[in-house]
C-alpha cells in the first residue's frame, strides 16, 4: 500500500501524520499543491491506494480531490465532503436538511435585502463569508449603523464571495464553544475553546481544555458528519442557553495540534487509520455505513 499526502506546506499536523504513517510501516509521498500539474487526459496517481488531503487553500483542495476521485483514486476527505464543508451556505443547508439543529441562518444577495434580513432577525447578528476559515472576516453586528457600514464595505470589495450575504443569529454562548473531532461514525475527541472574545478559535488566541463526550454530543456530531458526507471532520458546536447544543460549522481539513494534549487522543493516528480503511474497504465501509 502507498499513500499520497497532498499538502501546501509541512506544518505540525503534517509532521504528526508522517510519523504515524512511518510507525505503521506505510510508504508515502508528499504532493506539494504549489508544484503539482494535473493532466486531465491521463491519471498519474494510480500508484496511490489513497490520497490524504491536507491543503490550506480550499479551492486547490476541492479541485484536486474532484480530479482524483474522477480518476478513481480514493481521497480523505472526498470531493463531496470538501464541496459541502468548504462553503458555509452548503454546510448549513445540508445540516438543516438532515434535521441537525443549527443557529438560525439567512442568505441574501444584495446589501438592501441583507439589511432587511438582519433587522428581521434582530441585533446582534453575525455576518460571515460563505467561504473562509480561522475565524477571519467575521463581523458581529450590534446595530443598524454597523450593519450599513459592513454591508457597504463588502459591496465595495466586489468579489463573488462578498456578494453572498450569510447572516446568522448571535448565540450567547458561555465564553466558549466546543470543537469535536469525528472519524467515520465516532466522535473521538472534543475540546472546549475558551476566550473572552466572542470568536473562540484557537488560531485567534482561544485556549483549549478537554470536553467530555456525552452520548448527546456524540450523537449530534456523528449526525452532523453524516449530513455533510462523513469522513474525518471537526464539528464546531455552540451551547445555547435555551435550545442546547447547536452545530455551527463543519471543517474538513482541520488543524488538531492544540487538541492532542488536552484530550490525550492520538488524533493523527486515528486519521491515518481511517485513510487506510478507505484504501482497503472503500468510503462507505470505512464510515461504518456498509
Amino acid at each position: 500500500m502507498r499513500v499520497g499526502v497532498l499538502l501546501s506546506r509541512v506544518r505540525k499536523e503534517e509532521k504528526l501524520i508522517f510519523d504515524r504513517l512511518q510507525r505503521r510501516g506505510v510508504p508515502f509521498d508528499t504532493i506539494d499543491d504549489r508544484q503539482i500539474v494535473f493532466d486531465l487526459q491521463g491519471n498519474g496517481f494510480g500508484k496511490y491506494d489513497v490520497v490524504l488531503e491536507r491543503c490550506i487553500n480550499h479551492s486547490r483542495a476541492l479541485y484536486a480531490v474532484h480530479i482524483l476521485n474522477d480518476w478513481g483514486v480514493p481521497t480523505v476527505n472526498n470531493a463531496e465532503v470538501a464541496e459541502v464543508c468548504g462553503n458555509k451556505l452548503l454546510t448549513s443547508s445540508s445540516l438543516i436538511r438532515h434535521g441537525v439543529p443549527t443557529p438560525r441562518t439567512k442568505i441574501a444577495f444584495t446589501p438592501d435585502s441583507a439589511l432587511q434580513a438582519i433587522e428581521a432577525m434582530g441585533y446582534p447578528v453575525v455576518l460571515k463569508p460563505a467561504v473562509g476559515s480561522w475565524g477571519r472576516l467575521l463581523s458581529k453586528i450590534n446595530d443598524r449603523d454597523a450593519a450599513e457600514a459592513v454591508l457597504e464595505h463588502k459591496q465595495i470589495l466586489g468579489s463573488y464571495h462578498h456578494s453572498i450575504f450569510y447572516i446568522q443569529e448571535y448565540i450567547r454562548k458561555p465564553m466558549r464553544d466546543i470543537r469535536a473531532f469525528v472519524v467515520g461514525n465516532e466522535t473521538i475527541a472534543a475540546i472546549y475553546r475558551h476566550s473572552e472574545h466572542w470568536i473562540t478559535n484557537t488560531a485567534r488566541g482561544g485556549s483549549a481544555s478537554v470536553c467530555q463526550i456525552t452520548p448527546e454530543l456524540n450523537d449530534l456530531c456523528v449526525r452532523a458528519a453524516r449530513a455533510v458526507g462523513g469522513g474525518v471532520v471537526a464539528i464546531d458546536v455552540l451551547e445555547d442557553p435555551e435550545r442546547g447544543l447547536l452545530v455551527n460549522e463543519v471543517n474538513y481539513t482541520m488543524e488538531f495540534r492544540n487538541s492532542i494534549e488536552p484530550t490525550g487522543v492520538d488524533i493523527p493516528g486515528r486519521i491515518v487509520d481511517f485513510a487506510l480503511r478507505v484504501a482497503a474497504d472503500g468510503w462507505e465501509k470505512a464510515n461504518g455505513w456498509g
